[in-house]
């Protein structure tokens, strides 16, 4: 048995140090010294299956495993990321109430390649629904295990024995505690899939609103971010960049910054970077570069939406049943609209940062990223050396919104650190977070529909161009509906931002709806429950109209709107009241019912309900990136306008319990009703229909 001095020394270097040999999980479990580790592959992979089958992690390659040492603590290692969702606390919570230890006695590994399990990365609302019930199989399993295994000591049955504070106990009141039993041993077993798990009416830590994991960290200042971090020897490092996109390098005269004291010029044909001992020195040799550039002509924010029709790809057809065009023309009223939709940006609280250290042919890199091994595989493909030898390590960071999927800031300071020969941190500045990270996609989205005179919606036809495919789906009963999201080629970087398309495609179909029920002078919910079938849907709408007061009388300049809509597992109805006072629009409430299975913790997940709430307000209303010619014109928090707190309304919040229902996530859904309730509020009050995203970037029309 290994003594205290040597395991405390194998756990620095597994969780602080960069490695001088790479970690695998046989060199792990010597360093961590005895205890009992589970891992287990599930064969029921997934509790729940999103529309997006592409992103579902392969059964082979999703495994999770937990350790209990000598003392008791139970490590418990995972792959996903803590990016402000705070799936850590609800991950220490399942593992503690299927374990039975106290809160504190759980320590969550999350996010580093050489440690966690494969996992595809923190994404798409999928932590919940799939890393939860493995993690909650896994102490089951190892509670079960450890109750065997004081069995066969007191020569007793399973069945009269109980755990309970990280005990196993004899009902004559001796016990065994975790670190007792599994002191001196190391065993490995399978995780039993159909192990007994607790019901959900029996938690008493799972269930509850419990106080953030380590958030004192965060809140004093304690917990170190990418762009906190400082290693010996490091140097600071920044990228020469192309003045648009599209943009090719002629050539560059470096001889200025190399001239500079302590400056090292990195030129790898198009690639130039600088690395100094600060990051005002390597700055400024930045600017004494002088590169010049080829140009290509590029799509400019007024003629994008033209772009995208003109250069759309080949539809791909999300839903085509029934006879849309026979329904269309014998119908005597079509509602034909178009809609809008603007590129916006994440704007994380921390732009993206990286250190990294080579370390002979090993790599080491702390970057926040929502994919560290997608990381490692970009680093893998960029030189070409064995994934073992790279080491991808994700502090808790300030958010991502679906920004941070890529490892540009990683890639770029292991490159330089290569070069130089030493540690090397990127830090992009809040102008670079604007012009190079990938922006939600912007989109034109034709739609058409006709309804019968008793409100029964009778023919459906949708035409996504670029914006893309999420959310496409019709909640609502159509007979004859045609849907195709039809790609672009775009002169954008675009990527995954917070419920992807579904909030454009949810804007255009719940504001359709909005406006037929205006049409037919119906009430917009009686509307929606005539066409809904989905009673999870129909409940967080009713739910929603009963805590927002949906039939009490409106004042003069007052609007109401709401809608409702489901995405990743998630059901959310929204309502809101607006004022429009002078041609400004003020949005005063938000009342929105959310469903999500059974919850793991109220109080964060309506932090989660309401961050995704104020978040969509910036998309709904003013949020665009503005480019001309390739170039972003509006990289900076000063003329790109996100929600301030004069823009906070007041919100409500009403979750949904299900106990019925496994837990989805909660990230993504809450955000896409919300633009369009809003736009019929705006119509309420003054009869516009106000068809793009953002509605008023620049104030309402009068």
């Amino acid at each position: 048995m290994q003594d205290e001095e040597t395991v405390n020394q194998g756990l620095s270097e597994l969780f602080e140090r960069p490695m001088a040999l790479p970690i695998t999980r046989r060199r792990f479990f010597k360093l961590m010294g005895s205890g009992v580790a589970i891992t287990f592959t599930v064969n029921d992979l997934l509790a729940f299956t999103p529309l997006d089958f592409n992103q579902l992690p392969a059964e082979d390659t999703i495994a999770a495993w937990i350790h209990i040492d000598e003392k008791g603590k139970v490590n418990v290692f995972t792959g996903k990321v803590e990016v402000g969702q705070n799936i850590r606390t609800s991950l220490t919570q399942i593992v503690a109430e299927e374990l039975r230890v106290p809160l504190d006695a759980v320590e969550m590994i999350m996010g580093d390649t050489s440690l966690t399990p494969y996992d595809r990365g923190t994404f798409g609302s999928l932590t919940t629904p799939t890393m939860l019930p493995k993690l909650r199989k896994a102490a089951a399993s190892l509670r079960e295990v450890l109750t065997e295994m004081a069995a066969t000591t007191w020569k007793t049955s399973v069945a009269s024995l109980k755990t309970q504070d990280g005990k196993v106990i004899h009902p004559n009141g001796k016990s065994f505690s975790y670190s007792e039993l599994v002191k001196g041993k190391k065993i490995l077993q399978p995780v039993n899939d159909k192990v007994t798990l607790t019901p959900p009416d029996q938690w008493k830590v799972a269930g509850k609103s419990i106080a953030k994991i380590h958030g004192r960290d965060f809140i004093t200042g304690k917990h170190k971010y990418t762009s906190d971090l400082k290693i010996p020897g490091m140097m600071y490092g920044k990228i020469l960049r192309a003045p648009s996109y599209g943009a090719t390098l002629i050539s560059a005269d470096t001889s200025r910054a190399k001239s500079i004291a302590g400056v090292t010029v990195i030129e790898e044909k198009d690639f130039i970077g600088v690395v100094g001992p600060d990051s005002q020195t390597a700055e400024s040799a930045l600017w004494e570069i002088k590169a010049q550039w080829k140009s290509i002509p590029q799509p400019s924010r007024s003629d994008i939406f033209t772009f995208f029709k003109e250069q759309a790809s080949a539809p791909r057809s999300e839903s085509n049943q029934g006879d849309v065009e026979k329904v269309f023309s014998e119908s005597k009223e079509v509602l034909s609209q178009t809609f809008f939709i603007d590129y916006i940006a994440h704007v994380p609280l921390e732009p993206r940062a990286a250190v990294a250290q080579w370390e002979g042919s090993n790599l080491t890199v702390w970057t926040g990223t929502q994919r560290p091994f997608g990381v490692q595989e970009e680093l893998e493909k960029l030189f070409n050396i064995p994934k073992t030898n790279i080491r991808v390590i994700m502090p808790d960071t300030g958010s991502g919104y679906g920004g941070k999927h890529s490892g540009d800031a990683a890639l770029e300071a292991a490159r330089l650190s290569k070069a130089a020969g030493k540690p090397v941190k990127i830090a992009w500045t809040r102008e670079e977070e604007f012009k190079w990270a990938y922006f939600r996609p912007g989109g034109l989205i034709e739609v058409k529909s006709t309804v019968s005179n008793d409100g029964i919606i009778t023919g459906w036809e949708c035409h996504n161009y670029n914006s893309g495919p999420a959310g496409l789906k019709m909640p609502y009963e159509v007979a004859n509906q045609k849907i195709e999201f039809h790609p672009v080629d775009s002169p954008l970087r675009q990527g995954s931002y917070r419920a992807l398309a579904a909030t454009a495609n949810v804007f255009v179909r719940e504001s359709q709806v909005n406006d037929m029920a205006n049409a037919l002078k119906m009430d917009a919910v009686e509307f929606r429950l005539k066409n809904l079938k989905d009673d999870r849907l129909k409940n967080v709408l009713t739910a929603t109209a009963k805590a927002f007061g949906w039939d009490k009388t409106k004042s003069i300049g007052q609007g109401f709107g709401i809608a409702c809509a489901y995405e990743k597992g998630g059901y959310i109805g929204t309502a809101v009241e607006v004022r429009v006072i002078s041609g400004e629009v003020k949005v005063q409430r938000i009342v929105a019912a959310f469903e999500c299975g059974k919850i793991i913790n109220p109080r964060h997940l309506k932090s989660q309900v309401s961050g995704s709430l104020l978040q969509g307000l910036g998309g709904a209303l003013f949020e665009a990136i503005d480019f001309k010619d390739g170039k972003i014109i509006n990289p900076s928090m000063s003329n790109y306008r996100v929600p301030r707190f004069k823009d906070t309304p007041e919100i409500e919040i009403v979750l949904l319990d299900r106990p019925d229902i496994s837990s989805t996530g909660s990230g993504e859904a809450p955000l896409v009703a919300l633009a369009p309730a809003i736009r019929q509020a705006i119509f309420d009050i003054t009869n516009q229909k106000l068809n793009q995203l953002p509605m008023i970037p620049n104030g309402l029309k009068t």
